[in-house]
């Protein structure tokens, strides 16, 4: 009897706090626990000028009525789409952000990996991604997917590289007191927009930019010129109907 308790204790586990020994931020607990928090605090101010640039390129296009956000995290911009008229839904490859995001957004969400989307041709009207793309691996990969599953456009909310932050980011990292940019790769207007034409060699669209993310004392807020903390693209696809 003895020796069948102590079998019975050693099948108890402590609460999972990492997946898969993966070492990105999304992958533990630690971080991915306070992910909201960090959006209602000193990031709040940011939030608001990018969702006025992410909605107005989604919005310039009336034929994008649904829309998937993958590297939707815990739902934070997936909720606030329908805000603006697009019926969302979600995808996310972290266990830890899905599992606030059911609580948290009342649409549906997917659990899977952006580079192979378990999604039929044109199943949304849009892709979006907002500050998710840094992270994956095969970008090019990623961009076929999200034209292939979004039939009229792909947005992307994105950190930008050239910000005086990206060096703070690097210096932290060397000292090991960030780590959430340790996997990450930032990009420019440009650089991004040179991946895109990678992807989608032989498709026919057009591309628009904003940049945002300035200090609170500069005279504006958004402008077409590649410095701030954060930029948004938008393919608009012109070869379907």
């Amino acid at each position: 009897m003895e020796e069948l308790e102590l079998s019975e204790k050693s099948l108890v586990k402590p609460p999972l706090r990492n997946w898969q020994g993966r070492k990105e931020w999304f992958f533990n607990r630690e971080h991915t626990d306070t992910y909201e928090l960090w959006y209602e605090g000193r990031y709040k101010r940011a939030e608001v000028w990018q969702k006025k640039i992410m909605g107005r390129f989604v919005k310039s296009d009336p034929r994008i009525k649904t829309l998937l956000e993958f590297g939707c995290g815990t739902g934070r911009f997936t909720r606030w789409w329908k805000e603006i008229g697009i019926d969302a839904s979600g995808g996310d490859i972290s266990p830890f952000m899905l599992g606030q995001a059911v609580h948290l957004f009342g649409g549906n969400l997917v659990w899977a990996d952006s580079h192979f989307m378990p999604f039929k041709d044109h199943t949304f009207d849009a892709l979006a991604f907002i500050t998710t793309f840094e992270y994956y691996r095969d970008p090019v990969q990623v961009i076929r997917e999200a034209a292939r599953v979004g039939k009229y456009g792909i947005a992307f909310g994105m950190m930008n590289r050239n910000s005086p932050k990206v060096v703070r980011r690097r210096v932290q990292e060397a000292f090991g007191k960030n780590p959430f940019y340790v996997t990450a790769t930032f990009y420019t207007p440009d650089m991004l927009t040179r991946k895109i034409h990678e992807a989608l060699e032989g498709r026919s669209y057009t591309i628009e930019w904003q940049a945002t993310g300035l200090p609170e004392w500069f005279p504006v807020q958004e402008w077409h010129v590649p410095y701030g903390d954060f930029f948004g693209l938008f393919v608009r696809f012109n070869d379907v109907d």
